[in-house]
């Protein structure tokens, strides 16, 4: 991890803690409206990274299943004391991507959103800043991942490709 960002974080009982390993893959900032209701704010900011880069420390979360937008759900890790959610593995890549939540970090300050997502649905009143990358809906990795993430997810990808695969076939 970069000595420029300390990557331990944790829940507000401090039970429950974490450190990524290296920088995330990359951050979203996601203006969906599932994204609202289930931050109970204006977007939710999450950080992509490997799930072998995510260090548990402390007690283990629960994993709780919940529906997603996508009608495939998501796991959402949280404290089992106190139920803040750590972070979350959608259906798509399961248990090998983790997305944090960036607010769980000792300094989510140091990790700002690299991409705005689904802003056709953000709140009108939220102005997003000068120069932010800032997408309609989705986006394509390949155009907005620095070389060295997609790098990184390219090792990621048979492993993906193994875990659709059980997931179509179990369907």
């Amino acid at each position: 991890m970069s000595e420029t960002l300390d990557g331990q974080g944790g829940c507000d009982c401090r039970k429950t803690r974490y450190r990524l390993t290296e920088r995330p893959l990359f951050v979203h900032a996601c203006h969906c409206r599932w994204c609202q209701r289930e931050s109970g704010s204006a977007f939710a900011l999450n950080a992509m990274i490997e799930s072998d880069r995510l260090q548990l420390l402390g007690e283990a979360p629960e994993l709780v299943s919940t529906p997603s937008a996508s009608g495939a759900g998501q796991m959402i890790a949280r404290c089992p004391q106190c139920k803040v959610a750590l972070y979350s593995h959608y259906a798509g890549a399961g248990p090998l991507l983790s997305f944090v939540r960036v607010g769980t970090l000792d300094q989510p300050d140091l990790l700002p959103p690299d991409i705005h997502i689904f802003t056709q649905s953000k709140q009108p009143w939220l102005q997003l800043p000068a120069g932010a990358l800032v997408m309609p809906r989705y986006y394509r990795r390949d155009e907005h991942w620095p070389a060295v993430s997609l790098a990184r997810y390219e090792l990621l990808k048979p492993q993906l490709e193994a875990q659709r695969a059980r997931r179509t076939n179990s369907s």
